[in-house]
């Protein structure tokens, strides 16, 4: 009962510095393993909690501590007098009347629980002790910013790594291809380990650091719409033909660059301009009713 409430405390006073989905698409673990305390060991969790994902690499929104505050009361000619402490130890909160843990950062609460050995407090004494808490937390973040070495807020490099496009849902068969033809030969070319693509153009890509970022250029690439005016550069020549050159613009797009394009002098025989393999920078300059691309060489000249 204390492991899995004190876990869901620190993991509520945690979990609103958590980034998106969208900005980090990984599951998130953190365990806290106390072996021995004098204080409040829920409010630790989340203080090195929190150092623990950001030098794990997550994006937090935000640092966030927790403080676990007490209370004494007594009566004195009649009248009830309450101390506020800050920070209790393990005789503060078995001896005292309440025990008040606070999570957040130096803003405002993220989460909270209280245990009071009485029957009531006043709302005065709430107001005390919240105020308390706060100047705490602001204290225990200042020392936590402190802390060397610092954390390092980014991931190891033997992390796997997740990237999202957002593609036009009309490619999603072009990329999966028949049967997952092309998806395959993407996953077995860039060496990824996976790749998902959603029905709403959602791709997700899952490999080492450099793989994916690999991936993810080729498929923005052969997702990208040809657009006329733009140079497009290093275009492989795919085939040369007496009337032209066909080179490939983008992936799985070839535009012909016709003979009268090729050169500012005319020429006779596209061999001696180029030969299929070389590397050419055109400009894309008609797309025509049948969705055939045009490109001149002559243009960038």
């Amino acid at each position: 009962r204390r492991e899995i409430g004190h876990g869901m405390l620190a993991e509520r006073a945690l979990a609103p510095s958590l980034p998106s989905q969208e900005e980090f698409p990984y599951t998130v673990r953190v365990e806290s393993h106390i072996t021995e305390s004098n204080g409040s060991s829920s409010m630790a969790s989340v203080c090195a909690g929190c150092l623990a994902m950001l030098d794990a690499g997550v994006p937090l929104k935000k640092m966030v501590c927790g403080v676990a505050m007490g209370l004494v009361l007594d009566e004195l000619d009649g009248k009830l007098r309450a101390c506020v402490l800050t920070d209790i130890l393990g005789s503060e909160d078995a001896l005292g009347d309440m025990d008040f843990k606070v999570g957040g950062d130096e803003h405002g609460i993220t989460a909270f629980q209280m245990d009071i050995k009485v029957e009531g407090i006043t709302l005065e004494i709430i107001r005390e002790a919240l105020a308390a808490a706060g100047e705490g937390r602001r204290r225990i973040l200042g020392e936590m910013r402190k802390c060397s070495p610092a954390p390092r807020n980014q991931m190891s490099k033997e992390t796997p790594r997740i990237e999202k496009v957002k593609v036009s849902p009309k490619f999603n068969g072009e990329l999966i291809g028949p049967g997952g033809k092309h998806i395959r030969k993407m996953i077995e070319d860039f060496g990824v380990s996976s790749i998902d693509i959603g029905n709403e153009g959602d791709v997700a890509i899952f490999g080492s650091q450099d793989a994916v970022t690999a991936c993810k250029e080729y498929i923005l690439a052969r997702t990208e719409l040809p657009e006329v005016g733009k140079t497009y550069f290093n275009c492989t020549v795919k085939n040369v033909l007496e009337f032209g050159a066909f080179v490939e613009i983008l992936p799985g797009k070839d535009g012909l660059v016709h003979v009268s394009e090729l050169d500012l002098a005319r020429v006779d025989d596209p061999n001696t301009i180029c030969k299929p393999g070389d590397k050419m920078d055109v400009k894309l300059i008609e797309i025509n009713q049948r969705g055939q691309l045009k490109c001149s060489r002559k243009a960038l000249l």
